[in-house]
C-alpha cells in the first residue's frame, strides 16, 4: 500500500439498510445469508464480536450468544442498529476502525464479518485483529465476494472483462469494493492463525430473472440443497467460512478495553466513555454507543 494506513470505507449517513436491502430486492440474498449462519454459527458462546455490523441486519441470527458487540465505522449505522435491536445488555454497540480494535486480547469466544471483507484494502491485516481479540478455540465467520464466480468466468471467457477471475490477486471492481480469491483468503486466514474447518458456496440464484420469476420460498429451498451438496464448489459470487482461532496465546490482561491509539490495555471505563490510563485519552460514550474513531 502506498498510504500510511489503509483506506477506510464509511456508510456515515448512507440508507444502505433501506435502500439495499429492503427496497433492493435483496430478500433472496439475505435468506441465502441466514441459511447459511444456522448452518456454521455454534448454538451458543459467551461473547460475540461483529465486525462490520452496520444497522443490525444480522445481530437477532446469533441468537446463542449471551452478549454481543456490535462494531461499525458508522455511528449512524449503529444508530439504527440500535433502534432496531433496543438497549438490552446484551447489546454492545462500538464505534470503531476494523484496523484498530479496541478490545483486549482473547475478550471473545466468537465473531462475524459478514459483507465486511470486500471493503478492506488491507484483508490480512484486519484479520489478525480480529484473531487477537478471539480466545484459542473461538468459531470466525467470515463472508467474502468470491472473484471465482461462474460470472465472473463467463465474462472473462467471452472477453468482456479483462482480469481473470484464476489470478489470485484482488479486483477492486470500484472504490473500496474488492472481490477476492479463496485461495488467497485461505491464506490470509492461515497467516492470522486460523484453521479453516468448512467452507460454504452462497448465492447460488443470484440472477435477476430467476428472483423476479420464481417464488422467494423455491429459491431458498433450492439454495438450501445447493449449500448443502456444494461444499466443495467454491463458484459462487458470496463464499461463507468458518474458521477456528489456533496458536498458544498468552491472555496477559483480563479488561475488556484496548486503546486504539497506543494500544495500552491499562483503559478505565465510566459512565461517560473509557479512559486511557497511559495516552490520557478519553473515548467517549453517546447515548449508548462507544465512540474509538480516531
Amino acid at each position: 500500500m502506498n498510504d500510511p494506513y489503509p483506506a477506510i470505507c464509511d456508510y456515515e449517513g448512507s440508507d444502505y439498510q433501506g435502500s439495499f436491502w429492503e427496497r433492493g430486492g435483496r430478500a433472496y440474498e439475505d435468506g441465502a445469508e441466514a441459511l447459511a449462519l444456522r448452518r456454521l454459527l455454534p448454538t451458543s458462546g459467551k461473547k460475540l464480536l461483529e465486525v462490520g455490523a452496520g444497522a443490525g441486519r444480522n445481530t437477532s441470527r446469533y441468537s446463542g450468544f449471551a452478549e454481543i458487540t456490535l462494531l461499525d465505522y458508522s455511528r449512524s449505522q449503529l444508530e439504527q442498529a440500535r433502534r432496531r435491536l433496543g438497549d438490552s445488555p446484551r447489546y454492545r454497540y462500538v464505534v470503531a476502525d476494523a484496523y484498530r480494535l479496541p478490545f483486549g486480547p482473547e475478550v471473545f469466544d466468537g465473531a462475524t464479518m459478514i459483507r465486511a471483507l470486500h471493503h478492506m484494502q488491507d484483508p490480512p491485516a484486519a484479520l489478525r485483529r480480529v484473531r487477537q481479540a478471539l480466545a484459542e478455540g473461538g468459531v470466525f465467520i467470515l463472508e467474502f465476494a468470491n472473484k471465482r464466480n461462474l460470472k465472473a468466468i463467463g465474462r472473462w471467457l467471452l472477453r468482456h472483462q479483462a482480469w481473470s477471475p484464476f489470478d489470485p490477486a484482488a479486483v477492486e471492481f470500484t472504490t473500496l469494493n474488492y472481490d477476492f480469491h479463496p485461495k488467497a483468503v485461505a491464506g490470509w486466514l492461515a497467516a492470522a492463525m486460523f484453521h479453516v474447518e468448512r467452507r460454504l458456496p452462497v448465492s447460488h440464484l443470484r440472477v435477476a430473472w430467476l428472483k423476479r420469476h420464481v417464488p422467494l420460498g423455491l429459491l431458498l429451498a433450492a439454495e438450501g440443497v445447493l449449500q448443502h451438496l456444494g461444499r466443495a464448489w467454491l463458484y459462487t459470487p458470496s463464499v461463507f467460512v468458518r474458521a477456528r482461532a489456533v496458536g498458544s496465546k498468552q491472555r496477559d490482561h483480563a479488561g475488556f478495553w484496548c486503546c486504539p491509539a497506543c494500544d495500552s490495555l491499562e483503559m478505565e471505563e465510566t459512565d461517560d466513555g473509557v479512559h486511557c490510563r497511559q495516552c490520557g485519552r478519553q473515548w467517549p460514550k453517546r447515548d449508548g454507543i462507544y465512540e474509538f474513531r480516531a
